[in-house]
Parts: C-alpha cells; sequence; structure tokens
C-alpha cells in the first residue's frame, strides 16, 4: 500500500500531453473571466455571429475579429500553429478548430503600421 507520505516524496513526472500556452498581447485581461472564456466562448462566438448575421447587429466585445487581434502571437502574427493562442488550447482538448476554414488566424494591421505604408504603386 502507497502511503500519502510516500506519495509527496515521488517526483512529478512530466506531462506527455502539450499544456496550452495562453497569451494576450493586448489590453490588461479578457473581455470575461478565464473560466468563462474556457467554457463558454464558443456559445460566445455563436451567439456574436447570429447577432451580426441574422440581425445587423455588430458589437466588438465579443467579437472573432477582436479576440484574434488581442490573442494573435506576436512572432507568427497568427492564432494557429503550436504556440497560437486557439491551436495550443484546442490540441490540448483534443477538438477540431474549423473557425479559421473562412476567418483568418491573423489580426488586422494596426493604423499606425498602416498609416506608414507606402501606398501601392509609389
Amino acid at each position: 500500500m502507497v502511503t500519502a507520505t510516500a506519495m509527496a516524496a515521488e517526483p512529478k513526472k512530466p506531462s506527455r500531453v502539450q499544456m496550452p500556452v495562453v497569451q494576450t498581447k493586448a489590453g490588461e485581461k479578457c473581455v470575461e473571466p478565464t473560466d468563462v472564456m474556457r467554457r463558454d466562448h464558443m456559445k460566445f462566438i455563436l451567439h456574436q455571429r447570429d447577432e451580426t448575421m441574422h440581425r445587423g447587429i455588430r458589437t466588438v466585445k465579443h467579437s472573432f475579429k477582436n479576440c484574434v487581434n488581442c490573442h494573435a502571437d506576436a512572432k507568427t502574427n497568427s492564432v494557429l500553429g503550436k504556440d497560437g493562442f486557439c491551436q495550443s488550447c484546442h490540441t490540448h482538448a483534443a477538438v477540431k478548430i474549423d473557425c479559421f476554414e473562412c476567418h483568418t488566424a491573423a489580426p488586422e494591421p494596426s493604423k499606425a503600421a498602416a498609416a506608414t505604408k507606402p501606398a501601392a504603386g509609389n
């Protein structure tokens, strides 16, 4: 029989499952608490889609574009890839991610960056 003391002394083995990479590039915190977003983000995304596509109501708080703009990795400029915000969690949870079959995984260029780019043909 293994005692609690013996188990506590046993070194913890590293997980064979890669843990998700969770990072943000903008803002102090997410639009909802972390536990709520982990559990309900698809409900927010689907509700936002219905409001936008069926009722013509566009808001920023739960918009898919807002999520990508905040969570895209600065190195890859994407929420996909090995350390991408969306893909790392979906891989960890073994959930297929199909949002990006239609939507872009890259954030919008900032207005400041767009203003410094030369116009086409110049």
